[in-house]
């Protein structure tokens, strides 16, 4: 059959060739007996799993030796043509591993396995589904196995199931470059860049956690952070002695608190460019955005007010010297 008979030729452009390939002439479909695995001194695993979101089902077969490692693989797969591909790259990557060495195969080794070359992705973000299933399946043979649950080979809160991007890594990236959107998260992470379920609710599945949530709440965390820097930093009168780091901290808390809106109802912004302590002085650098750079009254009205702020909230020595 026709490429363009399948699918339509834009759809089908944004397969690799080893998908379509593997779509029709899997090398690993077929099953493993119990008396083939015991003729071989061995022992055989059979997993099942199946997808709810689509209604793709796999069965993976494993023939174990003596030794944990995986001598031989076979699939069976009830679904489309990427679940075929899918399942057949996952099978051959458990061949020669023992099984706590492919438990740690991931639908991201999956879904790399796949690909014609290493910068482009081998199925369209709606069919990411299919390598995690493979991943699935992976996990349910090995606790069949090792008599465990499948829960104990996740260690974290996995949100982006088609990216493997858990919970923690999300939220410290978010703190880490303050990201203020959706569409940065999945920049930085790739979580939401595939099926895109993990968004917002809506999606072709239902998610314990997602991404406009956690960013909500994680920027609460952040404002929560600041108020409590610049309130420990004024009442306490350490302003001085801080680091860096926590000096930064401390001015952006009151800037968000006592500047900042009223730069941003003119069109404009601030940012903070570094603080040196001149010993007379604490000087902390600022660079205008937006409307304020070059505004007469950022040299002037404006920069008296920030400056008045954080010498009331902060220390009396600061200087504001803007670049």
């Amino acid at each position: 059959m026709a490429k363009n008979d399948i699918l339509g030729e834009t759809l089908w452009d944004a397969y690799s060739d080893k998908v379509t390939t593997l779509m029709n002439n899997p090398t690993h479909q077929g099953e493993i007996t119990e008396e083939t695995a015991a003729a071989n001194g061995n022992k055989l695993i059979v997993a099942d799993f199946g997808a709810e979101s689509c209604g793709d089902a796999v069965r993976l077969y494993w023939e174990i030796d003596p030794g944990d490692k995986i001598v031989n693989s076979k699939f069976k797969s009830f679904g489309c043509g990427t679940a075929i591909a899918s399942s057949d790259v996952m099978t051959e990557l458990c061949i020669g591993k023992t099984v706590q060495e492919a438990v740690k195969i991931t639908n991201i080794d999956v879904e790399f396995a796949l690909r014609d070359n290493p910068e482009t992705p081998a199925v369209p973000p709606q069919k990411m589904h299919c390598s995690v299933m493979a991943y699935d399946v992976i996990k349910k043979a090995a606790s069949l196995y090792l008599g465990v649950s499948e829960e104990s080979f996740e260690d974290e809160i996995i949100v982006c199931e088609c990216a493997r991007v858990s919970l923690g890594t999300i939220q410290e990236v978010i703190k880490l470059n303050d990201l203020k959107t959706v569409e940065e998260i999945t920049d930085y992470t790739k979580a939401g860049g595939f099926c895109k379920s993990c968004i917002k609710p809506g999606g072709h599945e239902d998610r314990e956690w997602y991404l406009v949530d956690i960013l909500e709440n994680t920027r609460k965390e952040m404002d929560e952070e600041k108020m409590a820097a610049a309130a420990d930093a004024g009442s306490a009168g350490e302003f001085a002695t801080m680091t860096l780091v926590q000096k930064i901290k401390a001015v952006d808390a009151i800037i968000d608190e006592s500047v900042r809106q009223f730069l941003i109802m003119d069109g404009g912004d601030m940012e903070i460019i570094d603080i040196k302590d001149s010993g007379e002085y604490i000087d902390i650098y600022i660079r205008y955005l937006g409307a304020c750079n070059g505004c007469a009254s950022s040299s002037t009205g404006t920069l008296y007010a920030i400056e008045s702020t954080l010498k009331e909230k902060l220390a009396q020595n600061i200087r504001v010297l803007p670049i």
